[in-house]
């Protein structure tokens, strides 16, 4: 489907699968001060057998048709990504993810590889809802949403518990009908 993309000249979008552990976890390494105030992952992918184990789940979501997960590389070196939170082909919607490290940061790394994967949920899967989920301080991320012609429907508050406060969430999402009729269509 998406295997070896190109994003850019220098950027490609792949599958991140579980014989990547050791590469995705110096990622994670690499990123975790830019994303762990937003990403509970970023505390659980400590080592290689963490980082295994988080690829294989999303491995076998893919199996079971429930989520996917994505590798952004740029010059050949792990980036970012993208991956489906949750992917409810049945109910024809999803929650679509990302994170970057700060050196990958204003390139439209990301806003390009979420097109790709709402142009595939939309066009290839017949989905008709992709949703994109952040908590208000994370301005850059919203930022995306609105690049990608997301409406914020609303926010739900102290709806995300982490680190031991509750957060609130602003939910952003796009349908069928709008990502069709986007401008860059």
């Amino acid at each position: 489907m998406l295997f070896g993309t190109k994003l850019t000249e220098n950027a490609e979008l792949r599958p991140l699968e579980p014989w990547q552990a050791a590469e995705f976890l110096a990622h994670v390494d690499r990123a975790r001060a830019n994303i762990e105030a937003y990403i509970p992952w970023a505390g659980i992918v400590v080592d290689e057998d963490s980082a295994r184990n988080f690829l294989q789940r999303y491995a076998d979501r893919q199996a079971a048709d429930g989520g996917r997960i994505y590798g952004i590389w740029l010059d050949g070196r792990l980036v970012g990504g993208l991956l489906f939170r949750t992917f409810e082909a049945q109910w024809g919607s999803c929650e679509l993810g990302v994170w970057l490290t700060a050196e990958a940061e204003g390139r439209g790394l990301i806003t390009r590889a979420a097109q790709l994967l709402i142009d595939w949920a939309i066009g290839a899967r017949g989905l008709n809802r992709v949703e994109w989920r952040c908590v208000p301080a994370n301005t850059r991320s919203a930022a995306v949403a609105k690049r990608l012609g997301m409406s914020h429907e609303g926010t739900l508050r102290q709806a995300f518990p982490y680190r031991g406060e509750l957060h609130d969430i602003q939910v952003w999402a796009i349908v069928r009908d709008e990502w069709e009729q986007r401008a860059w269509a």
